[in-house]
């Protein structure tokens, strides 16, 4: 089932998945965004977004965007280019907005997949840092993929009491 996923850029036409992917993760837990501002992230950085393909229909995505060491986007706000505090910013951190994997396609190592996929494209775009919020509960699962907790980092409230800022240097690549 897996061995016919691949990770590619986003395309126009995934919108629509994506949107649905996030509204079932995120809608309960009061953290949904809209299309509008996830579009709106994606396009601040588009070679740094990616979606998991199945048969042309997206199966996760995953969005990126440069952003400041130790902010974070506010999910009651899309972003606007050229405004303060905005994207697109000149950055060496990579702020990693949203991971996603459909509910069918989890355990199977997709979101790993897709971190590796970021690593690499982070180390080529020479970012030196990838940053988060973890939410819902996530802070053991991003901790595991090494990237360290920032409780004292405050975090607009739109992400909810328990989230937290973490951040993780960008890996090396493997050696030949």
């Amino acid at each position: 089932m897996v061995h016919d996923v691949r990770i590619r850029h986003i395309a126009d036409d995934d919108w629509g998945g994506i949107t649905e992917l996030e509204a079932a993760v995120y809608t309960d837990l009061g953290l949904c965004e809209g299309r509008t501002a996830l579009q709106s992230r994606a396009r601040a950085s588009p070679s740094t977004c990616f979606v998991l393909d199945r048969a042309g229909e997206p199966a996760g995505y995953l969005l990126a965007l440069p952003y400041p060491p130790f902010q974070s986007p506010d999910l009651a706000r899309a972003e606007e280019a050229g405004t303060a505090g905005t994207a697109p910013v000149r950055s060496a951190n990579l702020h990693l907005h949203d991971l996603v994997v459909a509910e069918d396609y989890r355990g199977h190592g997709l979101a790993r997949r897709l971190l590796r996929h970021l690593a690499s494209t982070a180390r080529a775009q020479t970012y030196e840092q990838i940053s988060l919020v973890a939410v819902a509960g996530s802070e053991t699962f991003w901790a595991a993929q090494g990237y360290r907790a920032h409780r004292e980092i405050p975090l607009p409230g739109s992400y909810g009491t328990d989230a937290v800022y973490m951040s993780a240097a960008v890996p090396e690549g493997r050696r030949g």
